[in-house]
C-alpha cells in the first residue's frame, strides 16, 4: 500500500479538503463572516453521534471573552513544567489573534441516559458512556476542521487546553465535565501546508 500523492487526493473534493487541511497558529486580522460560522456549527452538528444523542455543545467566543480566555491561560502556564507552559502560551496567542474561537463541550447527557438504557453498573457505564460522549465530539471537531478548510477558512484545534479544562468550562460558564476542544478559526497569517506524514503502509495492519 502507498500513500496517496495530492494530485490523487485532488481527483475527490472531499479527500481534496482532507489533504488541504493543516493547523494554523496565528491569524490575519480579518473577521470571519458569521455566516459561515453558522456554516461550520451545521457542519460539525452533522457528526456521527452515540445513540444519534448529540451530546455536545458549540461555544461561539468572541471580543472581551476571548481575551480572558487567553489571559487566562497565559496566567495559568507558568504553573507548568517547560514543554507544557511553551504549548499553553502558544495556545494563548493563537485565541488572541483568531477572530473568533469554537469551543465544543460534553454535555454528560449520554452518560446519565445510558445508565438508564443499558442498565450496567454505574461505573462501568460512566466509563464507556464517557469515552463515548469523547469519540462523538471528536467526530463534531473533525467536521468543523473539515468544514472551514473547504471555505477558505484555518483552523487549529488546542489539544494542550485539556491541561486546564475545569477552569476554561467555568470561565465558558459551562459545569465541569468531559471538556473536549477549542479551536480558533480564521484566515491565516501566512500560507501554509499540510504536515509531511507518515508512510501509510507503516501504519497499517492488515489481516485475512
Amino acid at each position: 500500500m502507498k500513500n496517496l500523492s495530492s494530485e490523487e487526493f485532488q481527483q475527490n473534493e472531499t479527500l481534496g479538503t482532507i489533504d488541504k487541511r493543516h493547523s494554523t497558529r496565528f491569524f490575519a486580522n480579518k473577521e470571519v463572516d458569521d455566516k459561515d460560522i453558522i456554516l461550520l456549527l451545521n457542519a460539525a452538528n452533522k457528526a456521527p453521534s452515540a445513540h444519534n444523542q448529540q451530546s455536545w455543545k458549540f461555544i461561539v467566543i468572541k471580543d472581551q471573552k476571548k481575551k480572558d480566555l487567553a489571559a487566562l491561560i497565559a496566567n495559568r502556564a507558568t504553573d507548568f513544567p517547560r514543554t507544557s507552559a511553551v504549548l499553553l502560551r502558544m495556545a494563548s496567542r493563537s485565541i488572541s489573534s483568531a477572530p473568533v474561537v469554537i469551543a465544543v463541550a460534553n454535555t454528560g447527557e449520554l452518560i446519565d441516559h445510558g445508565r438508564d438504557l443499558f442498565q450496567i453498573d454505574e461505573v462501568d457505564s460512566d466509563l464507556f458512556f464517557r469515552t463515548m460522549e469523547i469519540q462523538s465530539s471528536s467526530a463534531a471537531v473533525q467536521n468543523l476542521l473539515l468544514a472551514a478548510t473547504s471555505i477558505e477558512l484555518s483552523t487549529v484545534w488546542l489539544g494542550v487546553m485539556y491541561l486546564i479544562k475545569d477552569e476554561v468550562l467555568e470561565l465558558l460558564e459551562e459545569p465541569k465535565g468531559e471538556f473536549m476542544a477549542i479551536v480558533p478559526v480564521g484566515y491565516p497569517e501566512k500560507p501554509g501546508s499540510s504536515p509531511k506524514k507518515r508512510p501509510v503502509d507503516l501504519i497499517i495492519k492488515q489481516l485475512n
